[in-house]
């Protein structure tokens, strides 16, 4: 079984990509990944994301296995051009293209159906992961209404211990002091 995926305006021009890509061409998915991944070219991180996108999606919608899927194809096709001017001297401009690409990658098994997941073991294992979910939100969910109690409480005890006569009385002080903004903006420099 097939699984085909497209990653679109790749904003490095195609030339580049094919190189990157072409040393994918034929692997199995652990070797691409991994090639991918320690690919000097730019164009490696983007190619790297777009198989482990393919192995996701084949893995999800049609139970295939991961060990074993190959890189059947890889095709790079030029994408939009964005067109600039750089000016240059006596008046004149020299035209700048930036290029842009897109990517089809086509993942196939190397032997048919070879740990093939059924549609019923796919749906199961998704109520399970579903399941989980909910579980690890409802998780969450209770620690933060622990959390946020916790912080109330300590909030009221910083509150309580201070008695409101001795902030009253801070205040006050302030108040009646020289020492406020003008006294600042009066004040002399010393040397």
């Amino acid at each position: 079984m097939k699984t085909q995926v497209k990653l679109k305006n790749l904003r490095i021009s195609p030339r580049k990509t094919r190189i990157a890509a072409g040393a994918l061409k034929g692997m199995d998915v652990s070797e691409a990944l991994v090639e991918a991944r320690h690919m000097i070219k730019r164009s490696g991180v983007s190619l790297e994301k777009l198989l482990r996108s393919a192995v996701s999606s084949a893995e999800n919608n049609f139970g295939l296995d991961k060990d074993n899927l190959y890189v059947r194809d890889i095709q790079v096709g030029e994408g939009a051009r964005l067109k600039r001017w750089l000016p240059r001297a006596y008046g004149r401009a020299t035209p700048i293209i930036k290029r842009s690409c897109h990517v089809f990658l086509t993942l196939e098994e190397r032997v048919e159906g070879k740990n093939r997941k059924s549609k019923e073991q796919l749906e199961k294992e998704r109520r399970e992961r579903e399941a989980a979910r909910k579980k690890l939100e409802k998780q969450a969910e209770k620690e933060n209404e622990a959390a946020m109690k916790k912080e109330e409480k300590t909030k009221e005890r910083i509150v309580s211990t201070k008695p409101k006569k001795e902030i009253i009385e801070k205040r006050e002080e302030k108040k009646n002091s020289k020492e406020g903004w003008m006294s600042k903006v009066f004040r002399r420099k010393s040397m």
